[in-house]
């Protein structure tokens, strides 16, 4: 049966793994925006009615020095030449623009050293396509043309760049994730064969959930950072499950039981667990579907199926690994080697009670009310700079500065007066007179730092006509604005001014839709603001519902809640102080005032979820304990003390490994997925130190008893449909165990666990 089991396991993975190769050629790169906002519904209006609102492209123009690249005559024949080519691109739509088409955009399109120039245009497609199309303009037009340089930037060409980036991102995290968790599990296990497994999982979780990816990638829009989550969780969980559920077979093998006996009673306490900590890692993901945009919904996508996936593969090819190696699950013991080589002595087997855990939960519960009351006012501190929390859009600067759509945007920002990424579009929808028309577009230019305002009715500069409109700017009932501005839009100053815009009063029966970055911006953070309280009641309920069918307690829950929030405020405000304050060198990245919008919530699901796993892990065995007691003050210690000790090791262990996991994604050169690394790792090694060594013992002193409280009808309800790793102690007779503790003195492999280890038999 185990040869069946691995035999069709090895078949789904070969054929997953085909489908699956290719999965992110079939996943887009945007995904930010509402498409519910009124700026996105200006982008549709734009789009269809006059062949506008696409993503842009930008081609800049580097002549010779000292000379007025809008002047040159070489430069003009080049850059006519070049307007045709894109003219007669189908991808390309409507209004090309340029300093030679239309010179009053001079400000906006030639340098302040008038030797370069921009050709700014729109390509159709979204965020799916126009990524692809960028890339072959950027391939047909880079390089050089009678001494001028031509040089491709702009949205589109950093959706593309990002695609790519990702792409390589991705192998490098893979190559590094892989080898060194490999390292450490060999020293966690002892075994190179123990140590293969939980790699092993963890790759067939990541080859299955690409695959899946790919599936819905058909179906919906998934971002393509979908396929980072998968990696990185797809490692770490297969790893955690598997160390559990390698820790608990030992465990039981040292008791005397036999191997298929240890087997079961393995899945049915720790793989009990393994399910139970799946179900809450998935629930906390799964709240972040409820968001419209698609980034963030790609990770609920990509967290249900790699927590599924990672659970179903440790609980159904773990066992089967196990019973079919038996004791050669400890064979090629790499420390017994390094023991003789350093001349040390064979560590021996302790009971719970003689650990260092054991001590350290001891003291801890000896000193709970201050060591309570400093480890939070720690936490407290290294959160503080949340409080600064800015949102904002990402533009270029997601990209190393490498990046050609970095640097020319940055050239760009340097070097030219007045940015046209800064504009703000407002579409008029609804039956308006040229008079009326000219009056709006009169108002909005008076707004405060508008440097003009034009529509069909005209050209406006602090309320003056200066020119003539354009009658490409009205279809119908439909009519376009046009807002320049040299404020900066991700900006308070910028979204400021976006509502003086917004306040204008509009002609009468019209309705007003506003887009451009700005708009764009505001939207964004807006509908994240709107859409977080009913994702964090969402996780807060379903966590509290969970957490209490697994322990009978409903003060558990709550002090799960307040204690993860309180690790993850402090995760958020070093996020603040390297990311969007810059400190530190921003960790290598380019700091830009504001955090990525989408960043924080969904650091938030992540981590609350993986924090959630390691406390459903302690909290298993905590409650095994406290059943077995009298249910005294002083078993309640007890039974907090051993349930540490019996799983700090582990926790610690699988800690340390996920968190190296995530630091390899810290590695990304896109600067908001070396946050979403940083800040994983940050909370992974907090929750597993501060709050599981020293703040859950510390409040589960404080508490005593009452940590396993309910209300009598509560209690009845869990006694009919709670969950537990409650088994029971049918050892086999002594003389086996005798033999079977005789046989871990003697290769004492699990030093991870700090407890008995033996082979199976």
């Amino acid at each position: 049966m185990p040869k069946r089991v691995l035999l069709g396991a090895f078949i789904l993975i070969v054929v997953c793994g085909a489908y699956g190769a290719t999965a992110a050629e079939h996943l887009l790169a945007g995904g930010y925006s509402d498409p519910n906002a009124g700026s996105a519904k200006a982008d549709k209006v734009l789009d269809e009615t006059f062949n506008r609102g696409g993503i842009q492209v930008v081609l800049k123009l580097d002549g010779p020095a000292g000379v007025d690249i809008s002047r040159d005559p070489t430069a003009k024949s080049v850059a006519d030449n070049v307007i045709r080519e894109l003219d007669a691109n189908e991808n390309v739509q409507d209004q090309i623009l340029s300093v030679w088409a239309d010179p009053t955009l001079d400000s906006a399109l030639v340098s302040r050293d008038r030797t370069s120039a921009l050709i700014i245009v729109s390509l159709e497609g979204g965020e799916d396509l126009a990524p692809a199309r960028a890339a072959e303009i950027e391939e047909a037009f880079t390089g050089e043309r009678d001494g001028i340089s031509i040089r491709v930037g702009g949205q589109a060409l950093v959706y593309s760049q990002v695609n790519e980036q990702t792409a390589s991102d991705l192998l490098m995290a893979e190559a590094i994730a892989i080898p060194i968790t490999f390292i450490v599990l060999i020293f966690v296990f002892g075994g190179l064969i123990a140590a293969a497994i939980p790699v092993g999982i963890g790759i067939v979780s990541i080859i299955l959930t690409f695959a899946l990816l790919r599936v819905i990638g058909s179906i919906t829009d998934v971002s393509v950072f979908a396929l980072n989550l998968t990696t990185a969780m797809g490692l770490a969980l297969a790893i955690d499950y598997t160390l559990l559920l390698l820790t608990r077979y030992r465990e039981e093998v040292a008791r005397g039981h036999d191997r298929p006996d240890a087997i079961v009673r393995t899945l049915a306490t720790a793989g009990r667990t393994v399910a139970f900590s799946a179900v809450t890692v998935a629930l906390s993901l799964s709240a972040l579907v409820l968001f419209p945009q698609y980034f963030l919904r790609s990770f609920a996508f990509a967290g249900l199926g790699v927590v599924a996936v990672a659970a179903l593969s440790a609980l159904i090819v773990t066992p089967a690994v196990l019973m079919l190696l038996g004791d050669r699950i400890d064979a090629l013991d790499a420390r017994k080697p390094a023991r003789r080589l350093l001349r040390l002595q064979p560590s021996q087997p302790r009971e719970p009670e003689d650990t260092w855990w054991y001590r350290l939960v001891q003291w801890v519960l000896r000193h709970a009310l201050p060591v309570a009351a400093v480890v939070t006012i720690f936490l407290l501190v290294l959160g503080a700079p949340f409080l600064s929390l800015k949102m904002g859009f990402p533009d270029d600067r997601v990209l190393p500065e490498s990046a050609s759509s970095h640097a020319i945007q940055q050239e760009i920002r340097d070097d030219y007066e007045v940015d046209l990424s800064s504009a703000v579009t407002i579409v008029v929808q609804g039956p308006v007179g040229q008079q009326s028309l000219a009056a709006y577009t009169s108002a909005l230019s008076q707004v405060d730092d508008v440097n003009s305002a034009g529509s069909s009715a005209g050209t406006f500069v602090e309320g003056q006509a200066v020119a003539p409109g354009s009658p490409d700017d009205s279809r119908g009932d439909v009519h376009i604005l046009n807002v320049s501005t040299d404020r900066d839009p991700t900006s308070d100053a910028g979204i400021g001014q976006l509502d003086d815009l917004r306040a204008v009063p509009a002609p009468n029966g019209t309705e007003i839709l506003v887009t451009g970055l700005a708009a764009t911006t505001d939207d964004t953070v807006g509908s994240i603001y709107a859409h977080v309280p009913w994702v964090l009641a969402l996780i807060a309920i379903a966590t509290f519902v969970l957490l209490f069918l697994f322990t009978g307690s409903v003060v558990l829950p709550l002090k799960a809640l307040v204690l993860n929030i309180l690790s993850l405020s402090a995760t958020f405000g070093a996020m603040v102080w390297f990311f969007q304050e810059g400190h530190l060198g921003g960790l290598g990245t380019t700091a830009t005032g504001t955090l990525n919008a989408t960043m924080p919530v969904l650091l938030f699901c992540v981590a609350f979820g993986l924090s959630m796993d390691y406390e459903v892990f302690l909290l298993g065995r905590v409650r095994e304990e406290w059943l077995k007691s009298d249910r005294t003050r002083a078993a309640s210690d007890h039974a907090v003390a051993l349930g540490l000790a019996r799983t700090g090791r582990v926790i610690t262990a699988a800690a340390l490994l996920m968190s190296i996991v995530f630091a390899a994604i810290a590695a990304s050169e896109v600067s908001f997925m070396r946050m979403f690394g940083v800040g994983l790792a940050l909370a992974v090694l907090m929750d597993a130190t501060l709050v599981r060594m020293f703040l859950v013992p510390a409040f589960m002193r404080l508490a005593g008893r009452a940590n396993w409280w309910a209300p009598a009808p509560l209690r009845k309800l869990h006694d009919r449909f709670g969950l537990s790793e409650e088994v029971s102690e049918d050892d086999p007779p002594q003389p086996h165990r005798i033999q079977e503790k005789n046989r871990a003195q003697e290769n004492s492999d699990d030093t991870q666990t700090g407890e008995i280890t033996s082979r199976s038999r």
